[in-house]
C-alpha cells in the first residue's frame, strides 16, 4: 500500500467532535472495489485524498483512521494531517511526497544529461544543452565549473537509472529526514 493511502473504516459509536463522511455520495469521488477492499479518492480542500476501506460505511458514519507503525507513519501521519485539514476546510500547505523546487530541477537536470550521455554526446556537449553555448567558454573547459557540474549530473542520472528512481527517492527522503 501506498504511504499516502489512508486505512479507513467505520466508527462504532460518535466521539464528541467526529466527521461524518459518505464516500460514495461525495461529488467527484469515485470508489472502486478491490480484493484488499474499497478504494476511495476523496476530492477535498483541493487536493485528492486517498482512502482504503475494508468495508464500505453506511452513509453519515463517523470514520477512524488506522495508521500501521510502520516505516512509511511519518508520510501517513502528513497524509492524514491534510485530510484533517481539509474535512476542516483549512489551507492544506505541501503535499507529503513534494519534493522542493531545487532538487525537482536538480533531478531533473540529472535525468536530460543521462539521455544525451546515453546518446554517446560528451560532457560539452552536454552542458552546452543543459545551460547554453554561451555560458561554456572556449578556453579553459578542464576546470570549468559547468563540465564539473555536468559530470556529478550524469553520475546522478546513472544512479537514479540504477536505482529505478522511485527506491532512489524514497533512500533519500529517509536519509535526510533522519538528520
Amino acid at each position: 500500500m501506498l504511504s499516502t493511502v489512508l486505512p479507513v473504516r467505520a466508527a462504532n459509536r460518535m466521539a464528541p467532535k467526529s466527521y461524518q463522511l459518505d464516500v460514495a455520495n461525495l461529488p467527484g469521488s469515485e470508489v472502486r472495489r478491490a480484493p484488499d477492499g474499497w478504494h476511495a479518492i476523496v476530492p477535498l480542500g483541493g487536493a485528492n485524498h486517498r482512502l482504503l476501506l475494508s468495508k464500505l460505511p453506511v452513509g453519515g458514519s463517523a470514520v477512524i483512521l488506522d495508521l500501521p507503525l510502520d516505516a512509511n507513519l511519518e508520510l501517513r501521519l502528513q497524509a492524514a494531517g491534510r485530510f484533517y485539514l481539509a474535512l476542516e476546510h483549512r489551507p492544506l500547505g505541501t503535499p507529503p511526497l513534494a519534493l522542493p523546487a531545487l532538487k525537482q530541477r536538480r533531478l531533473i537536470l540529472a535525468l536530460r544529461a543521462l539521455d544525451g550521455w546515453q546518446e554517446g554526446n560528451s560532457y560539452r556537449q552536454i552542458a552546452q544543452r543543459l545551460f547554453g553555448s554561451h555560458r561554456i567558454a572556449e578556453r579553459g573547459w578542464k576546470t570549468d565549473d559547468l563540465r564539473r557540474r555536468t559530470i556529478r549530473l550524469v553520475k546522478l542520472g546513472r544512479r537514479l537509472m540504477r536505482l529505478r528512481c522511485r527506491a532512489f527517492l524514497h533512500k533519500q527522503r529517509r536519509r535526510n529526514d533522519s538528520s
